[in-house]
């Protein structure tokens, strides 16, 4: 049986991501290692924390509408504003998404290397 052993982003500044993605869900290099091509986050209060995300090196453009995106829990809309503007001082910015429908769950940020991502109010009907 298979289970997802990490979630991959591609990076152009290995030092610039890690810093970010460790501040916005407090994790850690696996076993303290940032390399310069290739570093693995874990959750800082073990596995049950969530999963892993290892960051590449990449010289790959940053797709506009990626197929594949990382979605990030927040308990409801007061919850979900909070972490946005905390992810925004971290260096995230706001994507100017043109297809969110009328009354979106999400919204759509880029970490500091353009990658996507949504910040959902699980509360929302």
């Amino acid at each position: 049986m298979l289970t997802i052993g990490s979630l991959v982003l591609g990076v152009s500044d290995m030092s610039r991501a890690v810093a970010f993605w460790t501040a916005a869900l407090d994790y850690v290099p696996r076993g303290g290692l940032v390399e310069d091509d290739w570093t693995v986050l874990v959750p800082a209060d073990g596995p049950a924390g969530g999963v892993q995300i290892a960051l590449g090196l990449s010289e790959s453009p940053v797709q506009e509408r990626p197929r594949v995106h990382l979605d990030l829990y927040a308990g409801d809309a007061a919850d979900q504003a909070a972490e946005v503007e905390r992810l925004l001082a971290l260096g995230a910015e706001r994507v100017d998404w043109d297809l969110y429908p009328e009354d979106p769950d999400f919204v759509v940020l880029a970490d500091p290397d353009g990658n996507r991502f949504c910040v959902i109010d699980t509360s929302h009907g």
